[in-house]
């Protein structure tokens, strides 16, 4: 039945218990007071005995079962005012739940509504206004002041100030220019584009973002499948136990208020409305965490595992130095950037973007490709064997790293930088140096962390031991694994897990993707627009910003305490009132009002997350007794 009508049976049935007020008030004829009484109990109760009605045709004991036997028992036995109220507070009690929760999922809700409905494109020299959904691949997209982008794809002209909270949550704008990506549902600010679209339709960043939240509020925690399989041996005990009050009272009327009072409503909501509301404020901060599940285990986390670069440090490397063996430094950089420029690799790009700002021209394209992974790359160019890489990938290809070489590269890894060699099939040629640095805000989220009660902090990276050692003394981090492969990095963290570690693996969602898959929480950041993020992390963060991290983190803890608390609410009230109904000091009617308010008040606790903001500080709590440290834990050695 839809929404509209029960709204409609509603009224029917208030404006009859008025006609009814009315008539015993004023005195009038009782036979016209019964009636009244008993078509308000009848048109009010449509909407829970059609419910009723399809749970027994599934076999399935809900709480409106429980209502429509209360009912008609008190029907049967001419407790004609105890009938139309329980119906229409029942009815009552569940539109004032129907409107509450449309505020809960309100953060899904104004997602939606940020959705672009159209856009402007050039087809064949002429411009035209269609619908959001008809704008085809490489379609040329206009985008001006005011307007949303409505689909993902590259800037080709122009310069803007983009908003993108829709998509990561963060309010200030960004600035857009030539190659720059923009995503669906951001909104320029002020400026011009043209965009060349990449993604559209339900392949938008926008698009997906919705279909993963959709999800994750449906997705279940285990308090909450819990909640629901305890529900289904309470409704039908509980009928039970009216049974047996009726046999051992002789008092019908007690029978079918504990019957009514007993209904678990409170108790089966007190966990989902807190998951949905939630999830609904991470979503509108940026953060997809997918489900129930994954916000139960991201409260019990006291272990952080974070890959370094691009996570801890800005991901942006320039290069510092560039030093030849036998060549010159421009010979150098010019033939590493030109084979470099497939490469998707965030080193490879610091290469090409240093020789184009030097105005080399990069003439030779690399053929015969080789990706190394987590050691370099192989080409050929121009008819010459080239490798680009660390000192694994060297050992690989056996080619010997002479002292001069070795000393020269040892010297600027403990100035914190990254080296990197370049090589023929038979010698060194050169190493060009390249820094990245740490993010401003990855001391105070270590910080946070801690606060928040995390007590192991790990850094995995597979930059060599001098860089990663200065950056995590800089963060105050426990551990520190260095040169490490992807697979290095999804075993340390198989053999962290366990032992009363709870841990998350913070990455890019790309190279990290198999340590991500391999924790107990696996938390994608700043990846808009990823696909691998998306599917394989079990929390994104949108922006490239760790601050969402501690809200994460914070966010989950009091979606967990929420749900307790409305679980203590539910329990008491139903305890309560079963103590009253025993003792004869509570009826049908009023025992009705309280559980209805209990339900109101169950879901009020849960709509308090959706304007959840933490604090960015409060009181350092003390990790759980119990927990060994890492250094308890045996770890696989370092390579």
């Amino acid at each position: 039945m839809k929404a509209k009508q029960v709204n409609r049976i509603m009224y029917a049935a208030g404006i009859l218990l008025l006609a009814a007020i009315a008539t015993y008030v004023f005195k009038w004829n009782s036979l016209l007071l019964d009636a009244l009484l008993i078509t308000a109990s009848i048109v009010a109760g449509v909407p829970t005995f059609i419910k009723a009605w399809k749970a027994s045709r599934l076999k399935m004991f809900s709480i409106e079962l429980l209502v429509t036997i209360a009912v008609i028992g008190a029907l049967i036995i001419g407790e004609y005012v105890e009938s139309a109220a329980v119906t229409f507070l029942f009815l009552f009690g569940a539109f004032l739940e129907g409107r509450s929760l449309e505020k809960a999922r309100a953060s899904l809700k104004s997602l939606m509504d940020m959705a672009p409905l159209v856009a402007t494109v050039v087809r064949d020299g002429l411009r035209s206004t269609i619908m959001a959904e008809e704008v085809i691949k490489n379609d040329l997209v206009i985008i001006q002041t005011g307007e949303k982008i409505p689909i993902d794809g590259r800037v080709i002209t122009g310069n803007a100030s983009v908003n993108e909270a829709a998509i990561t949550g963060e309010s200030i704008p960004v600035s857009k220019g030539l190659d720059d990506q923009v995503f669906s549902g951001s909104i320029l600010d002020s400026g011009y584009l043209e965009v060349i679209a990449e993604n559209v339709g339900e392949d938008t960043t926008f698009a997906k973002i919705i279909e993963l939240v959709e999800e994750a509020q449906e997705g279940k925690a285990k308090t909450q499948r819990f909640l629901e399989k305890f529900a289904t041996i309470y409704t039908p005990g509980i009928m039970v136990l009216s049974v047996l009050v009726w046999a051992i009272t002789q008092d019908v009327h007690l029978a079918l208020t504990f019957l009514v009072i007993a209904c678990p409503g409170a108790l089966v909501i007190s966990a989902p409305v807190s998951i949905v509301a939630g999830i609904g404020n991470a979503a509108r901060n940026g953060i997809l965490i997918k489900g129930g599940e994954v916000m139960e285990n991201l409260a019990k986390l006291n272990a952080f595992v974070f890959d370094k670069t691009g996570t801890l440090t800005k991901g942006k490397p320039e290069v510092t130095a560039i030093k030849g063996f036998g060549i010159t430094e421009e010979e150098l950089l010019l033939m590493a950037a030109e084979a470099e420029v497939i490469s998707e690799h965030h080193l490879g790009r610091a290469i090409v973007k240093k020789a184009e700002k030097t105005g080399l021209k990069l003439v030779n394209k690399p053929t015969e490709v080789n990706v190394l992974k987590g050691r370099g790359i192989e080409v050929n160019l121009d008819g010459r064997p080239l490798f680009i890489g660390n000192r694994k990938g060297l050992v690989q290809n056996e080619i010997t790293i002479e002292t001069e070489v070795e000393s020269y590269a040892t010297q600027q890894e403990r100035a914190g930088n990254t080296a990197v060699f370049i090589a023929d099939d038979k010698k060194v040629l050169g190493i060009i140096s390249i820094a990245d640095t740490i993010r401003d805000k990855a001391k105070d989220t270590i910080d946070n962390l801690r606060a928040a009660g995390i007590k192991h902090l790990v850094m995995l990276t597979g930059d060599n031991k001098h860089t990663a050692n200065i950056v995590g003394e800089q963060l105050g981090l426990d551990r520190i694994y260095a040169e490490l492969l992807p697979e290095d990095k999804a075993l340390k963290v198989k053999a962290c897990m366990g032992k009363g570690i709870k841990l998350a693996m913070l990455g890019d969602g790309v190279n990290d993707a198999p340590a991500i898959a391999s924790a107990d929480v696996g938390i994608a950041m700043g990846v808009a627009g990823t696909d691998i993020a998306m599917e394989t992390a079990d929390v994104v963060l949108m922006a490239d910003n760790l601050d969402k991290l501690t809200h994460a983190v914070k966010l989950a803890k009091a979606t967990v305490r929420n749900m307790k608390q409305n679980m203590f609410i539910a329990v008491g009230t139903v305890a309560l009132l079963l103590a009253g109904v025993l003792t004869k000091k509570v009826n049908l009617a009023s025992g009705m009002l309280i559980h209805e308010l209990s339900v109101l008040l169950v879901i009020l606790n849960a709509i308090r997350l959706v304007s959840f903001n933490p604090i960015s500080r409060f009181k350092r709590s003390t990790p759980p007794k119990g927990v060994p440290s890492l250094e308890e834990i045996k770890l696989i050695p370092e390579r």
